[in-house]
Order: structure tokens, then C-alpha cells, then sequence
């Protein structure tokens, strides 16, 4: 049995979907980890990053952003932002004092999103790392072709199928449009913590080199690029998740 078998609780917002999470209280910072798109807190590095917390004493937090997993909502009435909100309020509710955050592929971008949000907010002490796993910012820009893109313009979505999911994989003109207006690479980007980027060598979905365009645009001296030799975009082998678990120790036990 793991820390996360109890089953979720949930947070009630005004006006926005209810948000399913898992936390458990312990020493700061709070690990926070933001699944990557059409993935939720169930996930095996989020449960294990979960379980090593719980088994540590550290504070952690895991969520299913709205109309994904087991939050209320639709997955095709969500952006970007919309999901950054939902970090924030859940961090706001259950996440007091500094944050180190974790996210995967698309939550790498979430993650930068929400740092730059914290920090603008409440001050630098807010946010005492970030690690990406595979991080995906920018990825509307990038991750599409020209005629992809024209596709969800026009017809107001691109549906594609993937390995990851027996569902299709589907991008709505409203999370391409959040997502370009929101990008943040071709920009210095002004966050000063430390700053781990774990990527796959055989990453098929996002190129190794984002990682390397990242770490170039944060603002931040202390930014190490780790190149998993091996790895793909996942980075779920047992060896990977132990990189992960040994980054996150690395980093809290610094602050």
C-alpha cells in the first residue's frame, strides 16, 4: 500500500472546477509536482516522489488539474492559464511557506508559469527550486507543423492518437492560443532559484535541446542540465525515477 491508496481529497472553488489532490504535511519546502498534458497525480514519478515524501517527512502535494484525473471540469474547456490557476489555488491552500516544484513535460511549462506568478506575488523566499522532467515550455510553438497549427485555427482542435493514452490526444484552439501568448523561451526568463532539468537523450516528443534553450533563459546562476543517456520522454525506468528522488532530496535539503 502507498501513501496515495487513501484516496484524494478535494479542494471546492467558486466559479471553477473542483481540484481532486493528494498532500502530506512534513518539513518545507513543499514538494509540489505538476503533471505533464493528458497525465494526472497518478502517474508513477508523481506517487513515487509522493511516497519517498511521505517516507522522509516532507511536505508534498499532488494534484489533477481540472478536466483531467479525478477534478470536476472538461479537458476541452481548459488553457494554460486555466491550469496555472489551478496550481495556485491549491498551493495557496495547502502549500504555506517556500515551494520546490517538480513538473513533467508540459508540467515543466506550468511550473515556470507558477514560479513567475509566486515570486511576482509574494517574493523570491516563495519559490526554493523548480525541477523539469522533460520540460515542455513553448511546446504550441515548437510541437506543431505550420499545417497543424492551421488545423486548430480553422477547425478548432487537432486530434491525434498517442502512445500515451488510449484517448486521443486533443489540442483545442483555446489552449494553443493561452499557450502562445504565454511563451517564454526567446526571453530571459527572470527566476533566480535553483534550477535541475532532467531530459531523456531518446526523448521522441521533446527535443533534449528545449532543456538546453531553458537553461540558457533563466535568469538563474545555479542551473544544471542532466542528459539521461538511454532515456526517453517518460523517464519512468526505476533508474530514472531515482535521479528524480535524489534531485529533489539534493535540493531540499539545501534550503
Amino acid at each position: 500500500m502507498t501513501a496515495v491508496d487513501a484516496g484524494p481529497e478535494y479542494l471546492d472553488r467558486a466559479g471553477r472546477p473542483r481540484l481532486a489532490y493528494h498532500h502530506v504535511a512534513g518539513t518545507g519546502p513543499t514538494i509540489v509536482f505538476l503533471p505533464g498534458y493528458l497525465s494526472d497525480m497518478a502517474g508513477g514519478k508523481a506517487t513515487a516522489l509522493f511516497d519517498w515524501a511521505a517516507a522522509e517527512g516532507r511536505a508534498c502535494l499532488l494534484l489533477d488539474y481540472a478536466g483531467c484525473g479525478l477534478s470536476d471540469g472538461l479537458f476541452a474547456d481548459q488553457a494554460l492559464l486555466d491550469w496555472r490557476g489551478d496550481v495556485l489555488d491549491l498551493i495557496d491552500a495547502r502549500a504555506a511557506g517556500p515551494v520546490i516544484i517538480v513538473g513533467s513535460s508540459m508540467g515543466g511549462w506550468l511550473m515556470l508559469l507558477t514560479a513567475l506568478a509566486l515570486i511576482q506575488r509574494d517574493g523570491p523566499g516563495r519559490v526554493a527550486g523548480l525541477i523539469g522532467i522533460a520540460a515542455a515550455p513553448d511546446f504550441t510553438d515548437w510541437g506543431f507543423s505550420d499545417s497543424e497549427k492551421a488545423i486548430i485555427l480553422a477547425e478548432g482542435e487537432l486530434r491525434e492518437e498517442t502512445t500515451y493514452s488510449d484517448q486521443p490526444y486533443v489540442t483545442t484552439r483555446g489552449f494553443f492560443q493561452s499557450g502562445e501568448a504565454n511563451r517564454l523561451l526567446d526571453t530571459e526568463i527572470p527566476l533566480t532559484c535553483p534550477v535541475r532539468l532532467l531530459h531523456g537523450q531518446d526523448d521522441g516528443d521533446v527535443p533534449p535541446e528545449i532543456s538546453l534553450r531553458l537553461s540558457a533563459a533563466i535568469a538563474s546562476d545555479d542551473v544544471q542540465v542532466t542528459l539521461v543517456k538511454g532515456g526517453d520522454h517518460r523517464l519512468s525506468r526505476e533508474t530514472d525515477i531515482a535521479l528524480l528522488i535524489d534531485t529533489v532530496a539534493r535540493l531540499t535539503t539545501t534550503n
